[in-house]
């Protein structure tokens, strides 16, 4: 198996249809097709049964998984062992946030670094899901969990604290919660269970047993618009809805504290480039 073809396989085994892997690689549906039935023939196994659910390993295809993962993981090393050796204040540098530290620090400090190299060419992705620094999905990653791999490097950037925020027009009209009743009368603004599964039990330590649930989201920037709105209460950043003038903080004493994490693979730690886009962006977050 080369590495071309492992890549094929990997990307329909995680995807579980060839669609999917299309996707994951940027080439067409049909390349994906022809390459996995060449796979098959040159190893004289089938690696995958199509069922209606999508493609499924055979058990051939799971020993393949093996050596494809470790054919991954070696090529993801040598990539990054020379962009980690690479001194050009130029190229690629992958960044990966969510929405709301892209709109209120991330994005700011793209443009200082653009202005400053504007040969370094940020691709940035936003999303709550964590992007994988060790498959070289994103060079940096700035993350509100602390990583565990001993691979990675982790730079606190910041403590921030979450509050709970409605509108001035949905307090008008409903009051501010009681303490204690488990939001009892009252409407939340949540993160979907796969965003954030403590949302299901609390907001701020507060329990919401007895709330109705009017949205759950998955963007930090759309719970803000929707609270705006009126449609309930949520917790919110309170560096996004403390000036905000559509918005009013309930129990300003109650809050959780959570910490920012600049994180990069230790390999890309000698990068010219990622260097300055990781410069630029702690520089973004003045207080520690």
């Amino acid at each position: 198996m080369d590495w071309d073809n492992a890549r094929i396989f990997l990307a329909i085994y995680r995807a579980s249809t060839l669609r999917g892997a299309a996707g994951l690689l940027k080439i067409d549906q049909a390349t994906v097709g022809r390459r996995l039935a060449a796979l098959e023939t040159s190893l004289g196994a089938r690696l995958f049964l199509r069922t209606p659910s999508g493609y499924v390993a055979t058990p051939a295809g799971e020993l393949a998984l093996t050596a494809a993962e470790l054919m991954e993981q070696a090529a993801d090393q040598l990539q990054r062992e020379m962009q980690g050796i690479d001194n050009r204040l130029s190229g690629v540098v992958r960044v990966a946030t969510s929405d709301t530290m892209a709109l209120h620090f991330v994005v700011e400090a793209m443009q200082r670094l653009h202005v400053r190299h504007p040969e370094i060419r940020i691709v940035l992705s936003t999303s709550n899901q964590i992007a994988s620094l060790t498959r070289r999905e994103t060079d940096l990653a700035v993350r509100t969990l602390r990583p565990t791999s001993p691979d990675l490097i982790s730079r606190r950037l910041s403590r921030r604290s979450m509050g709970l925020y409605a509108s001035p027009d949905y307090l008008r009209e409903r009051g501010e919660p009681q303490r204690d009743t488990g939001m009892a009368g009252h409407d939340i603004v949540r993160y979907q269970r796969s965003e954030a599964p403590r949302h299901a039990e609390k907001l701020c330590g507060e329990s919401i047993a007895n709330a109705r649930v009017a949205l759950e989201v998955n963007s930090g920037i759309i719970m803000q618009k929707a609270t705006r709105a009126g449609m309930g209460v949520a917790e919110l950043p309170c560096h996004m809805a403390d000036n905000d003038p559509l918005l009013t903080r309930i129990w300003p004493d109650r809050s959780e504290q959570y910490d920012v994490y600049l994180v990069m693979h230790q390999d890309l730690n000698r990068s010219a480039r990622v260097r300055a886009a990781a410069d630029a962006i702690a520089a973004s977050f003045p207080d520690k």
